[in-house]
């Protein structure tokens, strides 16, 4: 029987418009609409970087240019609609996902106990039980203020955490702590009946209402997927489970297999729900608006994805030795309409009150004409107004 076809145009449309890029953005950016937003994404990214925005600031604003850091601040440490833990990446998550989330607390309370005795040695274990007592009595912490005169002056990386900053990291990822807050950017840990009093008091999932519900979750929000795919998308699920997964939901008639074209032309097969091909094929087309994404924008999280469909190859360069960077240190995608047309090096100069863009590179067969660089300039202005500068300054020899 022949599998339904999604040609690679339809693909594109259907992805984005999934990921809330298919529309002129609109909207206040805040409360209960702001909320939407990241309920329909499933998280948001948390990263630290901060050369324009932070990355989750960023992703937010390219769905809603009325959105301010604030409000999101006020999602989290105000109204408790949003706590902070681990997909593939540390995210901020709807409450209401929250007890599916006891699925990764249970078995990372397993896989890290051994992991971190022999990293850690035993004497994190020797602080668990204290630091869970102290946050008990005393409210959110930081692991700053836990530290022992013997550990005072070190640094604080990852290699060289002190027992009890080992402890409060290993409280969190099995959800005996939450992160209530943080203060720039650095947590502060709490109770989580404290901080999500109703999102606590749901009953826990068992782990096949959780692996049902991942895989469902992620699929609707990819479109259509691989197993491998389904998996990686809250990267909460083994690829063996979102596999049995696909072969049961094939068999019950939940999800259907279809060929996905790529930009190359070539067909890849993945699963969808029912309908989705005439879904795709009745969508509008996206705004020919220009976006500057953030690098973990999700629409591009998924680098081998976003290759195939859309002929993109983007990876950080941060790590990257200077010498050897093919286009700069955290250089921003740049989308228009359904197409990923280059990337651009920006910087906001606080200090000079501008944004400094210094080099743009188009895509092979994307020319740089007047109307494009007018609607990429006129996102700069925004961009430069959400990073909180007067003014954007361009090189004269930008255009690569």
């Amino acid at each position: 029987m022949t599998r339904p076809i999604l040609d690679n145009r339809a693909a594109r449309r259907l992805f984005l418009h999934r990921h809330l890029l298919g529309d002129t953005p609109a909207g206040p950016g805040k409360g209960a609409d702001l909320m939407g937003v990241i309920r329909k994404l499933g998280f948001v990214q948390i990263d630290s970087v901060n050369t324009v925005e932070r990355a989750h600031h960023m992703i937010l604003f390219a769905r809603r240019p009325a959105y301010r850091p604030r409000a999101l601040h006020r999602l989290i440490e105000k109204d408790r609609l949003l706590f902070e833990h681990w997909t593939h990446d540390a995210s901020v998550i709807p409450a209401e996902f929250y007890r599916y989330w006891h699925l990764r607390f249970d078995r990372q309370r397993a896989r890290l106990a051994e992991k971190w005795r022999n990293w850690q040695g035993e004497a994190y274990l020797d602080e668990i039980d204290r630091v869970l007592a102290l946050v008990d009595a005393q409210g959110p912490v930081k692991s700053s203020e836990l530290i022992g005169e013997e550990h005072r002056g070190q640094s604080g990386g990852w290699w060289n955490w002190h027992p009890s900053k080992a402890a409060l990291e290993f409280l969190w990822h099995t959800g005996q702590l939450t992160i209530s807050a943080r203060q720039g950017f650095q947590k502060l840990y709490d109770i989580p009946n404290k901080c999500y009093a109703e999102a606590s008091d749901l009953p826990c999932s068992t782990p096949d209402e959780a692996i049902d519900w991942f895989c469902t979750q992620a699929l609707t929000r990819l479109g259509f997927a691989t197993s491998g795919e389904i998996a990686a998308f809250w990267a909460n699920v083994t690829p063996a489970e979102a596999k049995d997964w696909v072969t049961r939901a094939l068999s019950d008639g939940r999800i259907e297999e279809i060929d996905v074209i790529g930009v190359d032309g070539k067909a890849r097969k993945s699963v969808a729900f029912p309908g989705v091909v005439e879904e795709a094929s009745a969508l509008p087309p996206p705004p020919s608006r220009v976006r500057i994404l953030s690098p973990f924008d999700p629409a591009l999280r998924d680098r081998k994805r976003a290759e195939r469909l859309f002929g993109f190859f983007y990876r950080i360069e941060i790590f990257v030795p200077a010498p050897q960077r093919q286009y700069g240190y955290y250089v921003f995608p740049i989308l228009e309409g359904d197409s990923v047309i280059g990337r651009i090096d920006m910087k906001a100069d606080r200090a000079a009150d501008v944004l400094d863009v210094t080099k743009l590179w188009l895509e092979p067969g994307v020319k740089p004409a007047k109307g494009r660089l007018q609607k990429l300039e006129a996102e700069l202005g925004r961009m430069a107004k959400f990073a909180g500068v007067s003014d954007v300054q361009i090189a004269s020899d930008w255009i690569q």
